[in-house]
């Protein structure tokens, strides 16, 4: 009589993670079949993408703590002393990347450390839902990391894979994020469809043109169904900006003209300092001691000297972090509808600004027609008309803003349009992924 087989040993569930722009995700295999999110924060299956470096109160021999996701943004509205780091994915393909940054009481970081920590707390969260080590994943990433280099956006994948490896992440596979969607999406399509997805957070607007169906989601390799991947590095973060520039720091300056002399046209006040105070991965580079003390010999540079005094007020309280959470909070606001009003009395008591839909769409179309035309360009890529599309599908953070998603809709007369959650379908998608390629 013959020994029994021996089983192949069980092998470690697999994960797969949406490092997003403004937020993230992990997804683990569900224990009935499919995929789940992990509770990343208390009832939240997706958490900012942010870190707070807590320098207050501590020993020289000691390191910061580190707060995550909502946290982290407390953290810093609260006022302890540290750094608040957002937009990380942003710096892949950088230089910034492999730079150190200053966050407080004498301490540097690395970026890719800044990552690299996230994507840990992100796996640690994971690994005590599925009750295993986690050495295998798909991440998500966006079809392009850098517009029109693709060297740079090749270092930004390598980057990104680095920090992975770097948290004990072994064996890994990389998947666009909007064919990530689209996989979500199949799970729900009763016949084979085309759909242009279109992923667009806070940092890139992705398109991918793909074919679906229920007998093409039973095969592992889909490259034949993708017809085109196209996209553009604006998104959600640019639009922040540009609320900013455009509501918020006129009312600082931006824009603004120097003082009037005899025979002279005023010249406008530089500029530079309000763009990096409007770029989450800049704001902290205003503060340093040299730009400050360049800052503050400026004041004969303003016309106006109430502006001037804002400006100095958000450099020397820190605000510019606060500031763009305050033109992403009005974005949101007038998307739901309405017009908001921004409350900026801690640059001056009573002071405020508002933002209506007119005004918005009007700060943001130059975006909306690039992100519009990527659209046009994907189908394009394709060789498919806008009439042989099927259907729509809208993902991503900044499909809340509807002139943006009416505008694509436009575009594709004969398309249904279906919005997915735009904040988890990337995740559940990269999650059906790494269930096909390590099961």
């Amino acid at each position: 009589m013959s020994a029994p087989a021996a089983r192949a040993p069980a092998r470690a569930p697999s994960c797969a993670i949406d490092f997003g722009t403004s937020n993230s995700a992990i997804a683990l295999p569900a224990p009935g079949g499919g995929v789940e999110l992990v509770e990343v924060e208390p009832g939240r299956r997706t958490m900012p993408t942010a870190v707070f470096y807590q320098v207050e109160g501590l020993a020289a021999h000691e390191e910061p703590q580190r707060a995550y996701g909502r946290e982290a943004l407390a953290a810093y509205m609260e006022g302890h002393e540290g750094r608040l780091m957002r937009s990380m994915k942003s710096i892949l393909g950088s230089s910034l990347a492999e730079q150190s940054t200053e966050v407080g009481a004498g301490r540097s970081v690395r970026y890719l450390d800044v990552v690299s920590g996230y994507l840990r707390h992100l796996k640690s969260l994971a690994e005590q839902q599925a009750g295993a080590p986690l050495e295998r994943a798909v991440l998500g990433r966006p079809v392009y990391f850098v517009d029109g280099d693709p060297v740079r956006d090749a270092q930004a994948q390598q980057a990104l894979e680095d920090a992975a490896r770097a948290v004990g992440l072994r064996e890994l596979s990389f998947q666009y994020e909007p064919i990530a969607a689209a996989l979500d999406y199949e799970q729900t399509v009763q016949r084979e469809q085309l759909v242009l997805v279109a992923d667009i957070g806070g940092g890139t607007s992705d398109f991918s043109l793909v074919r679906v169906g229920p007998e093409r989601r039973r095969r592992l390799e889909r490259q034949g169904d993708i017809l085109a991947n196209h996209g553009v590095h604006v998104a959600g973060t640019d639009f922040d900006r540009h609320i900013e520039l455009a509501s918020i720091l006129p009312l600082c300056g931006y824009k603004g003209l120097g003082p009037r002399r005899p025979g002279e046209t005023p010249r406008e006040v530089p500029s530079r300092v309000y763009f990096d105070l409007a770029t989450w991965h800049l704001i902290n580079t205003v503060y340093s001691p040299r730009r400050m003390a360049e800052l503050r010999r400026m004041g004969g540079f303003y016309g106006d000297p109430t502006q001037y005094r804002r400006l100095m007020t958000v450099l020397e309280q820190r605000l510019g972090h606060a500031l763009v959470g305050q033109a992403e909070a009005a974005k949101i606001a007038v998307a739901e509808g309405g017009a908001t009003r921004i409350d900026l009395a801690r640059l001056e008591p009573g002071l405020h600004a508002t933002l209506d839909g007119a005004q918005a769409v009007q700060a943001l179309d130059a975006q909306l027609q690039r992100i519009v035309a990527a659209a046009d360009e994907t189908l394009r890529a394709g060789g498919v008309r806008a009439d042989a599309v099927d259907a729509v599908y809208f993902t991503g953070g900044s499909t809340g803003f509807r002139p943006l998603t009416e505008r694509i809709a436009a575009r594709l007369p004969a398309a249904l349009a279906w919005h997915g959650d735009r904040d988890a379908s990337v995740a559940r998608g990269l999650g059906v992924q790494a269930l096909r390629l390590f099961a």
